[in-house]
């Protein structure tokens, strides 16, 4: 089984964390996970390929935005939130309500 690749919190970078959300479709994941919690890859209901999907989620968790865990065949994503506000406090959240207020109109 391949190792998935997570940088660690020293080794995250604010370029890479604001260019991977900087994505609307990776922005809409990130923002799912934030409301609702831990899901797995296969809950997101997004018009892109499976093959696309995965890029994305790739890219969110080699920017340290995500952790991906695997369970058996299935993999659960949820959300760097403790070592993102510890590296870059406030950025996520101020990404995320900002996000929330451009969708609301």
């Amino acid at each position: 089984m391949k190792l998935l690749f997570h940088p660690k919190r020293n080794e995250i970078e604010l370029s890479s964390v604001l260019q991977a959300l900087s994505d609307p479709i990776r922005l809409n994941i990130v923002a799912e996970i934030q409301l609702n919690g831990e899901k797995p890859c296969s809950y997101f209901e997004v018009p892109i390929a499976k093959s696309t999907m995965s890029h994305h989620l790739r890219t969110l968790r080699e920017a340290g935005v995500v952790f991906v865990r695997r369970q058996g065949t299935q993999r659960f994503i949820s959300i760097r939130t403790k070592d993102l506000e510890d590296k870059f406090p406030g950025l996520l959240h101020s990404i995320l309500n900002a996000f929330e207020v451009s969708s609301k109109k």
